[in-house]
């Protein structure tokens, strides 16, 4: 999916780098299968802000999507690609033999009319979904399931995807966007190719504004702030604020965030890559 750069007409567009959006096929979603979004604005159940710089944003439409992929050995024709302002990658609108329509999270290369199917005993081919004990070895995959029959959980956003390294036991070796290598059981389902729209990170706002349309208020950083605001705020002139840590006080370079004591812990063989510092 190629991005475009636009004429410094204004401000805004100087800087700004946009999708294309080339492969999107229609602007009106699916009546059937949109649902009201009520937004939080960073605020729980008793009305504190418990996430700040959250807020104001277009009104959106949720569209419901078929993460499990259940209608196994019936093949669904692609209707149609689409833009969803809830997610990264683009999605599809498919319809089964029997007329149901259902969205699924677009792979890259999934055009208007292409048929797919799920289940046993089916070709790798994008955009199909497979068991895991059935995808072979070295196959790129996304839209994997954590937990047979919950549905897809991994691997989601635009342009990402795991590999199938190998086998053991009942458990399948993958690896995951982030760099680690964790088992999952093989009776999870995962389907065929990478997401769609994988220059999603070549994009640029160009403004704040447009940060602002989609419901993010500004950020202020710690070390601008006072010390009863912040561990890293004030200072005389230019601080540096002392350790980088969280306005809670979490260290944000070498304190370890995981929960050890997670039961899928055991499962993971290698940990994500970690960042080298300069």
């Amino acid at each position: 999916m190629p991005v475009k750069k636009y004429n410094p007409i204004t401000p805004g567009t100087r800087t700004r780098v946009g999708n294309t959006y080339a492969e999107i096929t229609t602007s009106k979603p699916e009546k059937s299968l949109i649902a009201p979004l009520k937004k939080s604005g960073g605020r729980n159940n008793s009305g504190k802000m418990t996430m700040r710089n959250r807020g104001g944003g277009h009104k959106r439409r949720y569209r419901i999507i078929d993460f499990k992929r259940e209608k196994e050995g019936m093949s669904a024709t692609v209707s149609t690609i689409e833009y969803d302002p809830n997610r990264t990658a683009f999605i599809a609108l498919v319809q089964y033999e029997d007329g149901e329509k259902r969205y699924i999270v677009a792979p890259d290369g999934l055009k208007v009319g292409d048929t797919i199917v799920s289940g046993k005993n089916v070709a790798p081919t994008v955009g199909n979904t497979l068991y895991l004990s059935d995808i072979p070895m070295g196959a790129i995959v996304h839209a994997i399931e954590m937990t047979p029959g919950r549905g897809a959980a991994l691997a989601r956003s635009a342009g990402t995807y795991g590999t199938l390294m190998g086998r053991e036991g009942k458990y399948a070796i993958i690896k995951l966007p982030s760099g680690e290598v964790r088992r999952i059981l093989q009776t999870c389902k995962a389907t065929i190719g990478t997401t769609s729209n994988p220059d999603h990170g070549l994009e640029v706002y160009g403004k704040a504004g447009r940060r602002r349309w989609i419901g993010r208020r500004p950020r202020v950083r710690g070390v601008a702030m006072n010390p009863v605001d912040h561990p890293m705020g004030g200072g005389e002139g230019r601080a540096s604020g002392g350790h980088p840590r969280s306005r809670t006080g979490v260290m944000a370079k070498g304190q370890k965030t995981r929960n050890t004591k997670k039961p899928s812990s055991k499962l993971i063989i290698s940990r994500r890559k970690k960042k080298t510092r300069k």
